[in-house]
């Protein structure tokens, strides 16, 4: 995927990214450029298809004060990982009743500290952590995640970590009554990056039948969905508009709830932010490994370990440019560091300019989100992803 047949449109506006290049040709590589525009732009399209749900950021997927600044200010809600995300968002200025702590996984000192701070809401998805919330959380609105299938339509799955079967999530809604906790809702994630919207159709049904087992069998009437993200970012494989996914994901809520639906949660992180970024590298080197070596090698001053974790099993693609052109062969893409693992693309073989030189730069689109955060400390002595915001 290379100069010649990339169409910058089907990513940015020419003015966008004109903009974007612009800027970023004047910094040192490597390094993110974001267009906060974008990811306004983005936020408006996924509030008009889904007028009647709250928006849950999931910080996680760039936690940087310029995003966060402009969607506290745009009302919305924060998709919590840690204490340490939370005293981010805190320090801006976020009141803790727009805040839900999202992560199953937790230290009950740190339920303790998300209470003290005022926060009321948990996601939990296994009885040791229900334990927990009901003596550093008393009283707290819990919502339990559910296991999902999608594992092999996500470019990104998250299903096996998190999450529980439907028989034991009605149990722990149950426990969590009984514990003198508020049972809320329940909670599912199709996967990141979810190219088939029938995931979304699977996991509402098994939410419905949740829900009137629970109201059926138990009294309990849960008020809640929160269907996480999973909405995609546009890379290399193609995928419908939002607008489809929201005209069939609300079918589906249709279908089996009717007109009174329950509070919808989304929890968008990649569909925000992936889009409005554009990552720049620097080419170091290019070799090859032998005199008859069909592939040319070509190593760039960006990897794995400084933000380009999702190339991992060569899951996430990204759209590449440059400004060579000219006739291209296919390439292996790999980063900078000392460390084997440290390859990007060879199975799936991006083309580049025969052209192509050391210096010359490619620009990672579609880089806005998952980027600066997975980016190491200091591997091999390379500082983390720098990051600027327009």
């Amino acid at each position: 995927m290379h100069s010649t047949d990339l169409d910058i449109s089907d990513y940015y506006d020419s003015q966008t990214f004109s903009r974007i290049k612009a800027y970023a040709d004047t910094l040192e590589t490597p390094c993110l450029v974001v267009d906060t525009s974008t990811v306004l732009r983005q936020l408006d399209d996924l509030m008009a298809g889904f007028p009647y749900a709250k928006v849950y950021y999931a910080v996680k997927a760039n936690p940087a004060p310029e995003i966060l600044t402009l969607l506290r200010d745009r009302g919305c809600n924060f998709d919590i990982a840690s204490r340490y995300e939370l005293d981010k968002v805190l320090a801006l200025g976020v009141s803790p009743d727009r805040i839900s702590f999202g992560n199953t996984i937790k230290k009950a000192k740190d339920i303790r500290y998300f209470y003290e701070q005022g926060i009321r809401m948990f996601a939990t998805d296994s009885e040791a952590d229900l334990r927990n919330l009901a003596q550093a959380a008393p009283g707290s609105k819990v919502y339990v995640r559910i296991l999902t299938e999608g594992i092999a339509t996500a470019d990104w799955p998250l299903s096996r970590k998190f999450g529980c079967q439907s028989d034991m999530a009605m149990d722990l809604v149950i426990l969590a009554r009984d514990l003198g906790l508020d049972p809320y809702g329940i909670s599912f994630h199709v996967g990141s990056q979810q190219r088939d919207i029938g995931a979304w159709d699977a996991a509402i049904g098994k939410v419905a039948y949740i829900f009137e087992r629970l109201r059926d069998e138990d009294g309990i009437n849960l008020r809640m969905i929160n269907m996480g993200g999973g909405f995609p970012a546009n890379y290399i494989t193609k995928t419908n508009e939002l607008s489809t996914y929201a005209s069939e994901i609300t079918r589906f809520l249709r279908e089996d709830f009717g007109d009174d639906l329950p509070e919808i949660i989304l929890e968008p992180g990649r569909s925000l932010i992936s889009n409005a970024g554009v990552l720049v590298s620097e080419v170091v080197l290019i070799s090859r490994k032998g005199r008859t070596a069909l592939n040319r090698w070509v190593y760039t001053d960006i990897g794995k370990f400084g933000g380009l974790i999702e190339t991992m099993d060569e899951a996430i693609k990204f759209p590449i440019y440059t400004d060579k052109t000219g006739e291209t062969e296919e390439v292996i893409l790999a980063g900078p560091t000392c460390d084997s693992a440290d390859i990007l693309y060879e199975n799936y073989k991006y083309s580049l300019p025969l052209n192509l030189a050391a210096g010359d730069r490619l620009y990672w689109l579609s880089a806005g989100a998952y980027t600066t955060t997975y980016s190491a400390i200091e591997f091999n002595g390379f500082p983390p992803l720098k990051a600027y915001y327009l």
